[in-house]
């Protein structure tokens, strides 16, 4: 059995954590008055969680049957992130739905 590293598991985190925030600068970046194509930024979100649960599948399979390079930090790592994407994805798309029968029931 193979010991975590936790020093490296933390390092881990921190840089998936600064990868999710998004810096002012970035959000400001974007002039007021553009718009950004909404179905791209979907689809790309979208093939984002996709390609992670792909990526923790392909992982927790290669630890199943017990390659040698699989670590078990590792994968397990990968199958919660995959969790968390997919979760953060039903809730987006529960979020837009509900905007949508707001915007449907509006009387004009």
């Amino acid at each position: 059995m193979s010991t975590i590293d936790v020093n490296n598991l933390l390092a881990q985190m921190r840089q998936m954590t600064a990868q999710v925030r998004m810096p002012e600068t970035a959000v400001q970046a974007q002039p007021a008055g553009s718009t950004g194509d909404f179905s791209a930024l979907l689809k790309q979100g979208i093939a984002a969680v996709g390609n992670t649960q792909m990526e923790a599948g392909s992982m927790a399979a290669s630890y199943e049957r017990g390659d040698p390079g699989a670590d078990l930090g590792r994968t397990m790592v990968a199958l919660q992130k995959a969790d968390l994407s997919l979760r953060t994805a039903v809730s987006v798309q529960s979020k837009l739905v509900s905007a949508y029968q707001d915007i449907m029931n509006m009387t004009f």
